[in-house]
């Protein structure tokens, strides 16, 4: 089976399965200096809808700097199956608490102990606007941008060899 996407759909659902199977990404965020940070964050399970969600500490260093700039990156890389996935948009604290409940997991106890009553707990919500994999299985580069422009107007996105476009 062939994973080139057909439809945004198809686009968004090879996304969300390679995430799943990566877990773990890099989320890069613009510092307050200018210089960029990376830290391994640990995604948290949903359906990928344009959002990732993400739970930190209110008084961390990543949520001053989207604060500043809500420029981000995140990159995911699953070496058992030969795929990364680059997911570019921007970042903003939203804490919401029935999506907290939502997409809370027991192992995030390690980090948070009062689990969703953790003080200072919050969300960051990456509404993405490009996406960019490669997965062995096709090995080829798929760039999708505009999820929602690629929606409303019915085209694919476009397969290549990592061309770079824009919104």
């Amino acid at each position: 089976m062939s994973s080139e996407p057909t439809s945004a759909t198809d686009a968004r659902h090879r996304v969300t399965e390679l995430i799943r199977e990566a877990r773990i990404c890099m989320l890069t965020t613009i510092g307050l200096d200018g210089r960029l940070v990376s830290r391994p964050m640990g995604l948290q399970a949903a359906e990928f809808d344009g959002d990732l969600w993400f739970f930190a500490h209110a008084d961390s260093a990543k949520v001053r700097q989207l604060r500043v700039n809500p420029e981000v990156n995140v990159g995911f890389s699953d070496r058992r199956n030969d795929a990364w996935v680059s997911l570019s948009g921007t970042a903003q604290e939203e804490y919401d608490r029935a999506r907290a409940e939502q997409v809370w997991n027991p192992l995030l106890k390690t980090w948070f102990p009062d689990g969703l009553d953790t003080p200072g707990l919050t969300l960051i919500r990456v509404h993405v606007s490009s996406t960019e994999y490669w997965d062995s299985a096709s090995s080829t580069v798929v760039n999708l941008l505009g999820f929602a422009r690629a929606a409303g107007t019915g085209k694919p996105p476009r397969a290549g060899g990592g061309q770079e476009t824009t919104c």
